[in-house]
């Protein structure tokens, strides 16, 4: 949620900074500004606008009407304040001494506003952020116009979640920013420094990232940054290589990023598969997951948001039903609020994308406290998530743009893959011939997915059937209903039609009541044990006057008679089905959302990375 960019260096700042607040447009925003000192005039112009980022361009004639080489910008989610341009970012004192901008949520904004009020402080805006710049401002003037002391008293003063860049009028050829449970980076390359929320905002000018830790302090200068602990000592710290390229985070001839990233998945599913097999054997060396450390756990916690806890849904049914081994999956933002019996025989496994998931990492860091073993999924080197866990599996998604993901989520899969198939072996579950089975399986699948993608026409027909629609079913038993939930999710953030997906078994105790002359329903049949119960589901909502829609494994028959469209997948392993039924999903919910003309990489309301609760 919302995007924070920085450019000091001998370059205009404008143009850069415009540029990569696009870059960070998936992130969601209802407005955006930026702010750029003019070193000819000694001032700091801002310019704001509600709406799409051409609104900002269109204001500043992409960035070229503002003279200089520093400033900062920001697109905003509005939290604190209805979408305006008062609202927007950047905020200033009332002086115009400190400008910032700000994501997050200071949670204790109210006490510091009325503070400030009776300091004599005014306020024009409804924002968390004004309030953040003046008590920086507060702090700035009472401690000798000194932006590390102002800084360091707002991080003590201040509670919730924030990245935060400000610009001093009496320092202005710096930046100084800091950051506590929300995202933020900083590169350094040519002569110049670059300040952002995520990776691809400054990607096409470095791959060498400075990641600022909890409550440090960053002083940018052209081309260098010094970094400094909360008690105002400087530290060093090292950069991270990104190993995605910039063509990486372009379209590359696709109309849209969606479809881009769903015919990704050949190569980053097959890419995550290498990355953990070594000689034919699952090899966790790098996630430092021994085989005596697994041994010890006796029970799994799987705990992700949206896509990510519906790939722990797939995954619980295959480490028990593979590993035998007990396993939960729960939504993180809901996690904190039980009282989960976990301890130190527990394995705690977080999956995020980004790796800045606020509810994930309170998740994460509460099982810490509990004294639980912790293993993060991530796609983001370096992000919270992967430095707070005992342990990471980095997935090898490369970088994601469409909010809705299709890419992650398949990596993510292979990961959970390859710990169940690693848990069932040291366990005494499996032999090795299985192992061998298992990961021959998961090598094939990219060969899978690629004759699905081609495949795809009739998808692409019948979700003419489908956009018309206004409500929509997804129904299966066991993977299948775990897969449901993912194809359903796809279809409503995307076309905003309302879809759900429930366990088959579940229709008669109040869903079907919902059935109706014309509704669609979707079903996923590709396990063996369940094919004839959920056929029989099928034709129960058909009876009623549903349109059925099935999806099912190539050489299955008994759907025909009751489907109205049936896609074919190919077959694997019945523990690996997912991984070949979510693409059909994919391609429906995004020629759905095509057909209908929406913005489907960027859905309305929606942000690739809730970074606040």
């Amino acid at each position: 949620m919302c995007g924070i960019v920085g450019y000091i260096g001998n370059k205009q700042a404008g143009p850069i900074l415009l540029e990569g607040l696009h870059k960070l447009e998936y992130r969601g925003y209802d407005s955006a500004g930026i702010a750029v000192y003019d070193d000819k005039t000694g001032k700091t112009e801002i310019v704001k606008a509600k709406g799409r980022l051409k609104s900002l361009m269109d204001k500043t004639n992409d960035g070229k009407a503002l003279i200089g080489t520093c400033g900062i910008g920001h697109t905003r989610w509005a939290t604190h304040g209805e979408p305006s341009e008062t609202n927007a970012h950047p905020h200033c004192s009332d002086d115009g001494v400190v400008i910032a901008v700000h994501n997050g949520i200071i949670e204790n904004y109210a006490e510091l506003k009325a503070k400030l009020l009776k300091k004599g402080y005014s306020f024009y805006s409804q924002t968390d952020t004004e309030v953040a710049t003046k008590l920086i401002r507060y702090y700035y003037e009472k401690y000798n116009n000194d932006p590390i002391v102002a800084l360091e008293r707002f991080i003590f003063r201040t509670r919730g979640s924030y990245a935060i860049a400000v610009m001093f009028k009496d320092y202005p050829d710096e930046i100084y920013a800091t950051r506590k449970d929300s995202p933020m980076i900083i590169g350094v390359s040519d002569g110049a420094t670059y300040l952002a929320s995520d990776v691809p905002a400054i990607l096409k000018y470095t791959r060498n990232v400075y990641y600022i830790g909890d409550r440090e302090i960053a002083r940018l200068v052209a081309g260098g940054v010094e970094f400094f602990n909360v008690d105002k000592e400087l530290i060093e710290k090292s950069s991270v290589e990104i190993k995605w390229d910039a063509e990486a985070a372009e379209k590359g001839g696709y109309e849209h990023f969606m479809m881009k990233e769903i015919c990704e998945q050949p190569k980053v599913v097959a890419d995550t598969v290498n990355s953990a097999v070594s000689k034919g054997r699952v090899d966790f060396t790098e996630t430092g997951l021994t085989d005596d450390v697994l041994k010890k756990f006796e029970q799994i916690y799987i705990v992700g948001c949206g896509s990510a806890y519906h790939v722990g849904a797939v995954a619980l049914y295959v480490i028990e039903k593979l590993a035998k081994m007990p396993t939960r999956v729960e939504l993180a933002s809901e996690f904190r609020y039980r009282t989960p019996l976990i301890n130190e025989k527990t394995l705690v496994i977080v999956i995020s994308q980004s790796g800045e998931t606020a509810d994930s990492l309170a998740a994460l860091r509460e099982s810490k406290e509990m004294g639980a073993t912790t293993l993060a999924i991530v796609n983001v080197v370096g992000s919270s998530i992967a430095r707070d866990a005992d342990h990471v599996f980095y997935t090898k998604a490369g970088p994601e743009i469409s909010v809705a993901t299709t890419k992650a989520y398949s990596s993510q899969l292979i990961a959970c893959y390859l710990i169940a198939i690693k848990l069932a072996l040291i366990r005494g579950v499996i032999d090795k011939t299985r192992e061998d089975q298992l990961i021959g399986e998961l090598i094939s699948l990219p060969d899978k997915i690629k004759s699905i993608l081609e495949d795809e026409n009739g998808v692409q027909q019948f979700a003419t059937t489908v956009a018309t629609k206004s409500d929509v079913f997804f129904i299966g038993r066991g993977i299948d209903y775990a897969v449901c939930l993912e194809g359903s999710l796809k279809l409503k953030e995307i076309s905003y039609i309302h879809s759900e997906a429930y366990a088959a078994g579940e229709l008669k105790h109040g869903t079907i009541s919902l059935i109706e002359e014309g509704t669609l329903v979707a079903g996923v049949l590709t396990q063996d044990e369940l094919f004839e119960k959920t056929v029989s589901n099928l034709v129960e909502t058909k009876s009623r006057g549903a349109i059925i829609l099935g999806i099912t494994v190539k050489g299955k028959f008994g759907i025909e008679a009751t489907s109205d469209f049936t896609v074919y997948i190919p077959e694997t392993d019945p523990l690996f089905y997912a991984s070949l039924v979510v693409i059909p999903l994919q391609l429906l919910a995004y020629y759905v959302s095509a057909s209908k003309g929406l913005d489907v990489d960027k859905p309305r309301n929606l942000a690739k990375s809730v970074t606040v609760e």
